[in-house]
């Protein structure tokens, strides 16, 4: 498959309480590398990080802020003509408020970014040029890890896990205006309303995902990929050694079918490790999971719901 148009998942920018705490959570624990620390416009300090087996300049984004949670979630796509088009169908859809160009360079090594709010209140940007710094093994007769990975030793930022009211508006933008397709549904009530939408702009089983709440622009997760189910259970040793906050895992999921460890970082987000999962592809069924059957499709071994899961997010 050609795959145009958004590309995939190109960073995240994380709110934090204090810095050096979460440098070290996200460098030390799961493994990112620091790439470099600037300010934001309003004079808050930022640290830009990526994982090992990620080319583009940084896919993380810390911002020392009095709040924690997510501030956006960037998505590359293929070219400035694709960025110019996106961004005039973004405006023409009537599915975005407060639409804004950010400037080339806000972003280190990155161009202009088209910024947009969804109906689900969470702050996503568009942008077509990041520069290729390379990833940690080269790409001439690489190796299939480096000799100085640490920590999990994450492979890339992967995908958010997103908390809003107004699914119905922000699915139809991803898949009507920017050309994501529904790999997964959760669906509930006698009319089956779709109360949960993994989205998917590329092969992976989704990229982003979005679960009906009664609140705006919650954060429930950021996930970060690991190579294999032994990875995931090394991340669960380095939790407890590290003293790290656990919430739930090792397990796997039913929904995306991926193996899953979840945990807090100092300031209190939720991050994840995974790995596994299925290809996507555009003609694959939509998989469809039901209310009463959730508990088996989020953790997929005790098939139990739990509500600190469900109900804790920033």
């Amino acid at each position: 498959m050609a795959i145009t148009g958004v590309l995939r998942p190109g960073h995240v920018c994380i709110r934090v309480l204090e810095l050096e705490p979460a440098v070290r959570h996200y460098v030390d624990t799961i493994g990112l590398t620091e790439v470099m620390r600037d300010k934001a416009a309003d004079g808050s300090p930022r640290v830009f990080l990526k994982g090992w087996d990620e080319s583009d300049h940084h896919s993380v984004v810390l911002r020392e802020a009095d709040e924690s949670g997510m501030d956006y979630m960037g998505w590359k796509v293929d070219s400035e003509a694709t960025l110019e088009k996106l961004s005039a169908d973004v405006e023409a859809s009537g599915l975005a408020t407060d639409m804004h160009w950010i400037a080339a360079g806000e972003h280190p090594e990155t161009g202009k970014r088209f910024r947009f709010t969804v109906s689900t209140g969470h702050i996503m940007e568009l942008y077509a040029y990041r520069k290729a710094t390379g990833c940690a093994t080269g790409s001439l007769n690489p190796d299939p890890w480096p000799d100085d990975m640490h920590g999990m030793g994450a492979r890339r930022f992967d995908h958010c896990l997103l908390y809003g009211d107004d699914l119905a508006n922000t699915y139809k933008l991803f898949t009507e205006v920017l050309g994501f397709g529904l790999s997964e549904a959760v669906v509930a009530g006698p009319g089956e309303q779709m109360i949960g939408a993994f989205l998917s702009c590329a092969n992976k089983a989704h990229d982003v995902a979005f679960i009906q709440q009664p609140v705006k622009n919650k954060l429930h997760h950021v996930s970060f990929l690991l190579d294999n189910w032994g990875e995931v259970l090394k991340a669960a040793d380095i939790i407890s050694k590290r003293r790290v906050s656990l919430d739930i895992g090792p397990t796997r999921h039913g929904i995306t079918r991926g193996e899953t460890v979840y945990f807090f970082d100092p300031s209190g987000n939720r991050n994840e490790v995974f790995s596994g999962g299925y290809t996507w592809y555009p003609d694959k069924p939509v998989i469809t999971w039901t209310d009463d059957q959730l508990g088996t499709g989020i953790f997929y071994h005790d098939r139990k719901l739990n509500e600190k899961f469900l109900s804790v997010f920033t």
